[in-house]
């Protein structure tokens, strides 16, 4: 039986220092865990998803828009999984 791993928004603008709504450090310090368990799951053939918050610059009508700060827009690198994530994801998109 197949395995399902999900990515839950481990993106630049969530983990980066210069991420928009980050997480800083304790988000960065689990990086190469992620990948490792994210590969793992690859190379067994298992299901890997990746779930990715994502807003519209200036969209008014989101509740989001008046809580924080833009993030994750759309077409942006902040929208980009984080580090070598984004590099194993790249190397391995179908």
């Amino acid at each position: 039986m197949k395995k399902a791993l999900i990515n839950i928004d481990y993106t630049f603008d969530f983990v980066a220092d210069a991420g928009a709504l980050t997480c800083g450090k304790p988000g960065q310090d689990i990086e190469q865990h992620i990948v490792s368990v994210t590969d793992e799951f690859i190379k067994k053939g298992d299901y890997v998803v990746f779930a990715v918050d994502q807003h519209e610059l200036n969209d008014e009508y989101h509740p989001e828009s008046k809580l924080f700060p833009p993030h994750n827009i759309t077409g942006t690198p902040g929208r980009d999984l984080f580090g070598k994530l984004n590099d194993l994801y790249e190397a391995h998109q179908n």
